[in-house]
């Protein structure tokens, strides 16, 4: 839930503090629950009880567009506990991205920055960047190399509070790919699997336990959540960066009226595994165990290490998929599903076993959102291949929904649908494998 408006973050306020807050019920501080739903058709005969939503959309709550809250409550009342074909031991499956779905920013970049600012990246071993990403270019390395050596002895912490060059070439190869020098620091930034950023977040992570990494990100949540929108931070000397992070309160109402009405309900996020289910259950309502993140591969003594686990054809420690992009679609299929290796990577002709409804606000959320079968929510960012699958609506599925916090200006130009390509260069295509034949207006772009 979103943390009390009216309570600034206090300096000597302790994480234990903190938690207690975080720990009350998510909607506690939102009003109370939306209307019941009409009844539904009897239950089985001689049974005497109604099929009815325990509840819908509480419309005191946020600024859904009225068609987005009807369709949505239309689907709860569908396939939720109020239809005569729910089945208690197969219940539907709702998947969200995390960061500017679920919450205005990015939790993983905040935790990152906090790291920095705090001393929690280790040096690696015998100094060799190499050993933290096999994607890191030369170029990259020796930068690295030169900003950090003298911050810390390999194993131990990077005093990057007190190394402006150190933690300004870390925080400069993760926001722009590039060195200080303006040199590529990637031989291959984005794949339809990998994003090396995002996977190196998690991969700077190690030499700690994922309880550790919990408590670095409740502790980044702590100082983001109280500041007040639009805030940044300066790290190492890098001015501007995001200092802010606030719960959708919609997206809280949404995800508990789903549960409430028997919905499976997970997030599935391009940040780090330990990073979000930190504060997943406290903050959305949903357990760890609901949580899918960049898993990283674990030593002997249970300490986090720079290889990730696979998925599908990846094998552990390759380093070449992540929960990210059609390797979001690959979680899905192994985690929830439960689907054998060879199937992970591939669309399900078989809608039993697919999520009825999807939510994300970027194109690397676009395949699994596309492989719901009954419900799309694209929060609007402006993102070209999202928001032209949303517009063209394939098959009536895709709800189009401004941000609730700072909703995106107007994009100035139609959406380049028919000229644009994916990460791997390929032509975009609707969830059919059509290509586009016609560029789209961004039409819903202003909350009501």
């Amino acid at each position: 839930m979103p943390p009390p408006r009216s309570v600034p973050l206090a300096r000597p306020l302790t994480l234990l503090v903190l938690a207690g807050c975080l720990a009350s019920a998510p909607l506690a501080c939102m009003g109370p629950p939306g209307p019941e739903g009409p009844a539904g058709p009897t239950g089985p005969e001689g049974s005497g009880n109604p099929l009815t939503p325990r509840r819908l959309l509480d419309d005191k709550i946020g600024r859904w567009l009225p068609d987005n809250r009807e369709r949505l409550n239309v689907l709860i009342r569908d396939v939720g506990i109020a239809s005569p074909a729910f089945d208690p031991r197969n219940r539907p499956v709702a998947v969200f991205d995390w960061d500017n779905t679920l919450v205005k920013n990015d939790l993983g970049d905040a935790t990152f920055f906090w790291m920095l600012r705090h001393d929690k990246v280790l040096q690696p071993t015998g100094k060799d960047w190499s050993t933290t990403s096999r994607h890191l270019t030369a170029e990259a390395r020796a930068a690295l190399s030169t900003a950090c050596d003298p911050a810390g002895e390999p194993g131990q912490p990077l005093r990057t509070s007190d190394h402006a060059a150190c933690a300004d070439e870390l925080v400069g190869i993760y926001t722009s790919g590039k060195t200080r020098a303006a040199q590529a620091a990637w031989d291959k930034q984005l794949t339809l699997t990998l994003n090396t950023t995002y996977a190196w977040v998690a991969q700077l992570q190690a030499g700690h336990t994922p309880e550790e990494v919990r408590d670095f990100a409740r502790a980044a949540y702590a100082e983001n959540a109280f500041n007040p929108v639009g805030t940044t931070q300066t790290v190492g000397s890098v001015t501007g960066l995001a200092y802010h992070v606030r719960v959708y309160e919609e997206m809280v109402d949404l995800v508990e009226t789903m549960q409430d009405n028997g919905f499976d309900v997970w997030v599935l996020t391009a940040s780090p595994q330990f990073v979000i289910d930190a504060v997943s259950e406290q903050l959305i309502g949903v357990k760890p165990n609901r949580v899918v993140g960049i898993r990283s591969v674990t030593d002997a003594q249970g300490r986090l290490t720079a290889h990730l686990q696979g998925c599908g054809p990846v094998a552990d420690g390759e380093d070449t998929l992540i929960t990210y992009d059609q390797g979001k679609r690959c979680w899905i299929n192994k985690v929830i599903y439960h689907l054998p290796a060879e199937q992970q990577l591939a669309r399900q002709p078989d809608e039993r076993q697919r999520q009825v409804f999807a939510a994300g606000d970027s194109d690397t959320d676009l395949a699994f959102m596309q492989d719901a079968t009954r419900l799309k929510l694209a929060l609007n960012r402006n993102k070209v291949q999202l928001m032209c699958n949303a517009y063209a609506n394939a098959r009536g599925t895709w709800l189009v929904q401004p941000m609730f916090v700072r909703p995106a200006a107007q994009a100035a130009n139609p959406y380049p649908c028919t000229s644009a390509v994916d990460a791997a260069g390929q032509p975009l295509v609707d969830e059919d494998g059509h290509r586009f034949t016609q560029d789209f207006e961004d039409r819903v772009h202003q909350l009501p």
